[in-house]
């Protein structure tokens, strides 16, 4: 638990320190104030973003689960055409994104710390349906679908993680601080694809875990324990159901009305960088629930368990370094040549899947996707260090002739905070959309035309119009808001 000198909060100026009504909810948050942060704000700061990133990466492994899961199950009995087996890989990020709108608004309205524990609980409900699921042979198709729809839970959390976080670091730190909880949370797709095909080949959880179900490989017949694959998640959504109530705070100054917080979401840069975020952490999340799937359609004799779980590893580990360099050389600038440097993968996509016959295209094929993975981590780095920078840009451009540090220059700076938490959790929330539109396109055009080419050229004219609309408004000389 906190201690109580920890939750004190200052008075910038008088030099004195009162407590706060709740051990567990701060009353006055300064972190711009250079003395409040390092007397009492980086401490907690830190802490809360520690725990934070503990809850965020349950929460993406269990939103991601069937990214894994669903490549297993014709294996242990259960009969879903391709076609079938993406809507399950997809329908998680449907229900995610769409989730993503009220929790991102949510922490505003009932504080940072009491919506990670409501949030956090509620994971419990995909992880034991599914585990209950896959060993009952005679669990039918809808019944999967909806489970699959119940791990949208864990899409949620993503938007109301980054809007609470964001309230607890100062501007110039926002960066970093932003791609490490991120980058925590989005380590959990490619932890969940890495573990899931270890934890099922053993019992490893005694009765508890269930009996195994019976595959043949090869003419040789073998035993899975497909119900690991959530059954592992549960005990440590529990820790974290703890760990959030001891070590996490509410702000009062996060605070504001859900009536309050609407108006901002009509903002034209609202809606631009809803656009632009789909095109980075759309694609990431995108995918990596397509991947494997994706590759066992394309190189039937690849295991897509043994690689898949890479690209969103690269992806998540890499972007706290994009926050890092968007805090040094500008988010905008970032984001324009990263866009580029997608093109250029997909491109690259595009063309081992044309040439999947010859020699080493596996090889350049999941070269490309690295490639992918990576840029799409350091865009995800550079778009969110732009939202605030927008927001107190647009903020402090109507307060001409007020002195930095005055009472109303502390009250714009504050009200840009919670417009950016808006908006986060917002176009988070679009964006989260990419986990069902890539590996659902993958599977239409694939049922349509035999390949997934259709699908990639279309991403291809998206990332076209990301390139355009980020020069024009943020990164050319001479923009509406550079950033």
């Amino acid at each position: 638990m906190p201690s109580l000198s920890e939750e004190k909060t200052f008075e910038a100026g008088a030099g004195e320190v009162s407590k706060a009504p709740s051990p567990y909810t701060i009353e006055h948050w300064e972190p711009e104030d250079e003395t409040f942060w390092k007397t009492a704000g980086r401490k907690i700061a830190v802490r809360n973003l520690v725990f934070s990133i503990f809850a965020e990466f349950l929460a993406f492994s269990v939103w991601q689960v069937w990214s894994a899961v669903a490549a297993q199950l014709p294996n242990v009995g259960f009969a879903f055409t391709v076609n079938q087996l993406f809507w399950l890989a997809a329908l998680p990020g449907l229900s995610g994104a769409t989730l993503r709108i009220p929790y991102g608004l949510a922490v505003s309205k009932f504080g940072g710390r009491n919506w990670t524990l409501l949030s956090s609980a509620l994971l419990l409900i995909p992880t034991t349906g599914l585990f209950l699921a896959v060993q009952n042979s005679s669990t039918t198709y809808g019944v999967f679908l909806l489970l699959s729809l119940a791990a949208g839970f864990g899409g949620g959390n993503f938007a109301s993680s980054m809007a609470n976080i964001q309230f607890f670091f100062p501007m110039k730190k926002k960066g970093l601080a932003l791609g490490i909880n991120a980058a925590g949370g989005n380590i959990g797709v490619s932890v969940v694809q890495f573990v899931v095909p270890l934890v099922i080949v053993g019992g490893f959880f005694g009765a508890w875990g269930g009996a195994a179900q019976t595959t043949q490989v090869n003419g040789v017949v073998k035993n899975l324990w497909l119900q690991n694959a959530a059954f592992i998640w549960i005990p440590l959504i529990v820790l974290s159901l703890f760990t959030t109530w001891f070590f996490m705070n509410n702000l009062k100054v996060a605070r504001a009305s859900f009536a309050a917080q609407l108006p901002i979401l009509r903002n034209k840069h609202n809606l631009i960088m809803c656009w632009l975020y789909l095109g980075t952490f759309g694609s990431f999340i995108g995918y990596s629930a397509g991947f494997p799937l994706l590759i066992k359609s394309q190189f039937p004799n690849v295991n897509p368990l043994q690689y898949a779980f890479l690209g969103p590893l690269v992806g998540s580990l890499i972007r706290p370094v994009g926050g890092w360099l968007a805090d040094k050389v500008g988010g905008a600038v970032l984001a324009f040549w990263n866009f580029w440097a997608m093109s250029a993968a997909l491109s690259g996509v595009i063309y081992f899947v044309l040439h999947k016959t010859d020699p080493g295209a596996f090889g350049g094929f999941f070269g490309m996707f690295l490639i992918l993975f990576f840029c799409s981590g350091i865009g995800n780095g550079a778009t969110f260090r732009m939202i605030p920078v927008i927001f107190r840009t647009e903020k402090l451009r109507n307060l001409k002739g007020v002195r930095e540090g005055s009472a109303v220059y502390g009250e714009a700076v504050k009200e840009a905070n919670k417009e950016s938490s808006t908006i986060i959790g917002f176009v988070s929330a679009i964006a989260a959309y990419g986990a069902f539109f890539i590996p659902k396109s993958y599977g239409t055009s694939i049922n349509l035309t035999g390949t997934p080419l259709g699908a990639l050229f279309l991403f291809l004219a998206f990332y076209a119009t990301c390139v355009t609309i980020t020069w024009w408004f943020y990164s050319r000389k001479g923009a509406e808001t550079p950033c």
